[in-house]
């Protein structure tokens, strides 16, 4: 009775979380507060990562190690503003809807008012971001074309990656920004409201 039992399907949700980490050391954290409220300081370090998780708990962190100094090299200070290193990892073949492989992780340095939020950010260096009627954040840079965390039953873990760290998220010099991630959360728009990832899945599961 106690013995061995066959994986069990579970409920999971395909979507874009939101995670913080100090300038150049530390691991990721899962944001406490949305993108929309959530206030880095100058030299922080923010990520996005789309998987198939369960919770909060299971979320699949961004990878990679790149530090604040690495992402920011090339952007010099400016009075008036932060910067911010912006990390963006599109997962994995498991955890796209087509299970193609998605766009590499890349890695871009914002520089915004020193009063931005995470959300504002993430707007400055990714483009285009798509919403669904509830201003759930459903792509960054475009990923993925359609669904908006979608619900997923699978058998074990979707997501083939491990949760810590682990390749790096390259930086593309730049050419990236107008296909990045998302950037085009916001995509310029300034009065554009982003949903924590952590509301939006404590409001999913009251829904369940």
């Amino acid at each position: 009775m106690f013995g061995a039992a066959p994986a069990q399907a579970a409920d999971g949700f395909r979507y874009w979380s939101f995670w913080q980490r100090g300038g150049d050391g530390g691991g990721w954290t899962y944001a406490v507060q949305g993108p929309s409220s959530a206030r880095p300081g100058d030299g922080e370090v923010i990520g996005f990562r789309f998987a198939v998780s369960e919770d909060s708990d299971d979320a699949t962190r961004p990878r990679g190690t790149a530090g604040f100094t690495a992402v920011c090299a090339d952007t010099p200070a400016k009075g008036g503003t932060k910067r911010v290193a912006v990390v963006l990892d599109f997962g994995t073949a498991a955890d796209a809807p087509d299970h193609r492989t998605p766009p590499a992780p890349r890695t871009k340095c914002a520089q915004v008012g020193e009063d931005a939020t995470a959300g504002e950010a993430l707007a400055a260096v990714a483009k285009p971001l798509r919403y669904n009627s509830a201003a759930l954040l459903c792509a960054i840079a475009g990923y993925p074309e359609s669904g908006c965390g979608d619900k997923v039953t699978t058998s074990g873990k979707a997501h083939a990656a491990p949760k810590g760290d682990g390749g790096e998220a390259s930086d593309d010099g730049g050419g990236g920004g107008s296909g990045g991630p998302s950037a085009g959360l916001i995509g310029g728009l300034a009065a554009v409201v982003l949903l924590g990832a952590a509301a939006v899945w404590q409001a999913r599961r009251r829904r369940v």
